[in-house]
């Protein structure tokens, strides 16, 4: 079995902190850039974000969608991308948000996980509306390869909170069930954790209360930046748990760019605050 994705956060962390950059290349970004909304610009794209990530952080986070609306070429830079971040030692988190039933996921296991996996990441991103229980092929697999599968379970955007909120016949909310469901999958995977099955859990919504240490998880924690939370909120809704959370910022980033040195410097100077927030 490969090392965890745990372990290999806990070093990236450790020497590099825990900041992803999210490489979203909008197409707002891509004309602002100058590199022109095309499958040219997106490659040209790639080859920046890329270089300026290895240089400041440890994790990445490319959105699908972003590549995917190029068609064919766009899904070939996601591809190239994915492997020259993990060939320059970045953890790839690639936010795709997949999830169904029986062989559909077994082949999104077989297309993200594991050493003959065409667009090989380390975490991918997860709804969980299916049922959890339909991802158990995707989380062993996950597992086995050393990678991760973050749930979403408390999302950045407003709407999904009636939703997220709602009460269980349990008397629990779904996010709340959603919560115990992947502490008993790590409890069985890695023991005392945290394990292979990780959390979205937003910033930018801190109530009510959600018992976090109790998922024996990591939390992806989007939102930072343009979409309103900042590092305080991060350190509030993750104080029990510091060293867990994996915070993303993305616009906010990219909005320095295409200059390589302001690039740099603009997401050195968050996940400077975000050590600071979090030690």
């Amino acid at each position: 079995m490969a090392a965890s994705f745990v372990s290999r956060f806990a070093e990236t962390r450790s020497a590099r902190g825990p900041l992803v950059w999210g490489l979203d290349p909008s197409g707002r970004i891509l004309r602002e850039w100058g590199l022109g909304d095309t499958p040219d610009g997106l490659d040209r794209f790639a080859d920046i974000a890329v270089a300026a990530a290895a240089e400041t952080v440890g994790l990445i986070k490319p959105h699908s969608a972003f590549y995917e609306r190029h068609g064919w070429r766009g899904i070939r830079t996601l591809t190239r991308l994915v492997a020259d971040a993990r060939d320059a030692g970045l953890l790839v988190i690639l936010d795709a948000k997949r999830g169904d039933i029986g062989s559909s996921n077994d082949a999104y296991a077989e297309a993200y996980f594991g050493k003959d996996a065409p667009v090989e990441v380390d975490a991918l991103t997860v709804h969980p509306y299916l049922g959890l229980g339909s991802m158990d092929t995707l989380i062993g697999r996950a597992h086995q390869a050393g990678g991760c599968v973050f749930v979403v379970t408390r999302s950045s955007n407003p709407e999904g909170r009636p939703i997220q909120t709602a009460v269980a016949p349990s008397g629990r909310t779904v996010e709340e069930a959603l919560l115990a469901e992947i502490g008993r999958r790590n409890a069985d995977l890695a023991g005392d954790g945290p394990g292979p099955v990780g959390a979205v859990i937003a910033p930018t919504h801190a109530s009510p209360y959600l018992d976090l240490p109790a998922a024996r998880a990591l939390f992806l924690a989007p939102g930072l930046g343009a979409q309103g939370a900042t590092a305080e909120d991060v350190a509030r809704v993750f104080l029990d748990c510091p060293d867990r959370v994996v915070p993303t910022a993305s616009r906010s980033l990219l909005a320095s760019g295409p200059d390589p040195g302001r690039l740099r410097d603009t997401a050195a100077a968050l996940a400077a605050e975000i050590h600071r927030v979090l030690r």
